[in-house]
């Protein structure tokens, strides 16, 4: 191993060394991060090292932070995310690795917040080879099985928890693991897990759908189990079924084009308007918060549909109407008819008299890029904000100079 490098990143994460703000610390983990992929790529050894350390470091650096927000677990989760991998794939010794799990072994015993204990899921991975995940398997066994014993008084808890189970299913362990779950006083995911995979690689892939389905309870996380189901299927060759039971549920992004897109690339076999239709019937009643993601495709009539059928932002149908002026001029003149009959029907999130006027040039526009008579397109606005009355005031009072109308 080389020997004698400085990481720059040691001295930014002393015991407590930042205060009770998450911005510090964020940026640090993510400068961190980048002086061990950069190290990584031609020394993947010494960058594990750093790895190793950065782990050890980071929950006594991060004591005072406020982390309420989530903002700063997001973050150190997606650095364990990204150092496991440079530890796990060192080609070291065994001797070398097991000094390495023995160091992260005391790091997340000594966890207190906890910052690091997703660590316990990634074991039998850091131990990178089944004989020495066997050989933590067996040091974690006695406790889990004490601890998850009838006649531990209390709720007894166990660091290691995770750790076992990762440990027992890298090791190849999968019977022993799936009778160690059937002991466990609670009955949630976050250890059912392991006994889905456990079947899965046994080649027992439809008992492995029951078994995570069989105890979906109230606060189980149902995506992450339809996630699990989802990919059992697809390894399977089963992409209709897999569709059909689990699609929409697996792949719930942040925003529904996050989601579209997400089942889209899953499923190159399936049309996009196939996929939004049924995205859409999923929803009933918010048709038209899928209007961002038909527009996306390029599906521009159900677009439409979609924005007329029920309320659609305005603003997101001002700026469809604006960047589609020239392009797809007859879209953005629906498009903005639809942004001014929302405003008029008293939609929208703290309107201004500025919105109104975007959408208004966005739609006028449009029309002369279409060839629309301007007079006829007034009158139709004109009808549209009478038609949309009482509500319309505010749209009648920002327009009413432009159209004639007071």
């Amino acid at each position: 191993m080389p020997n004698g490098h400085k990481w720059q990143f040691t001295s930014h994460f002393r015991r407590q060394a930042f205060g009770w703000r998450s911005g510090p610390p964020i940026q640090r983990i993510k400068e961190a991060l980048s002086e061990i992929k950069k190290v990584a790529r031609k020394e993947p050894r010494l960058a594990a090292e750093g790895a190793v350390s950065l782990l050890e470091k980071l929950s006594p650096a991060l004591e005072q932070v406020d982390s309420s927000s989530g903002a700063l677990g997001s973050a150190v989760n997606k650095a364990i995310g990204v150092l496991v991998p440079v530890i796990a794939k060192a080609d070291v010794g065994t001797e070398h690795r097991q000094r390495w799990l023995e160091r992260l072994w005391d790091a997340l015993q000594d966890d207190n917040i906890p910052y690091i204990e997703v660590l316990g899921d990634y074991w039998g991975e850091l131990c990178a080879t089944p004989g020495l995940a066997s050989a933590w398997a067996d040091e974690f066994l006695p406790v889990v099985e004490r601890v998850w014993g009838s006649t531990t008084p209390g709720h007894g808890y166990f660091k290691g928890t995770s750790a076992c189970l990762s440990s027992l299913f890298y090791a190849g362990r999968h019977e022993q693991l799936l009778s160690l779950l059937e002991g466990a006083p609670f009955r949630w995911w976050h250890d059912r897990r392991w006994g889905v995979m456990a079947l899965a690689a046994q080649g027992k892939k439809a008992e492995a759908i029951r078994y995570a389905e069989e105890f979906r309870g109230l606060n189980d996380p149902g995506w992450q189990i339809a996630q699990a189901c989802e990919e059992i299927l697809l390894s399977s060759g089963l992409a209709d079924e897999a569709y059909r039971r689990y699609a929409i549920e697996a792949n719930q992004g942040s925003t529904n084009i996050a989601t579209f897109r997400a089942i889209v690339k899953k499923y190159p076999g399936r049309q996009p308007k196939e996929i939004l239709h049924d995205l859409v019937a999923s929803r009933p009643g918010e048709e038209g918060k899928w209007f961002a993601a038909a527009k996306d495709a390029d599906l521009f009539d159900m677009a439409i549909d979609l924005a007329n059928t029920s309320p659609t932002d305005p603003r997101t149908l001002t700026r469809a109407a604006r960047d589609f002026a020239d392009k797809q001029p007859k879209f953005a003149m629906a498009a903005g008819f639809a942004a001014l009959r929302w405003m008029a029907l008293g939609y929208g999130y703290e309107l201004t008299h500025m919105d109104v006027l975007e959408a208004y040039d966005g739609l006028m526009q449009a029309a002369a890029q279409a060839g629309c008579d301007e007079g006829d397109m007034t009158t139709q606005l004109v009808q549209l904000i009478v038609e949309a009355s009482p509500h319309s005031e505010f749209v009648r009072g920002v327009l009413g100079q432009r159209l004639g109308i007071r």
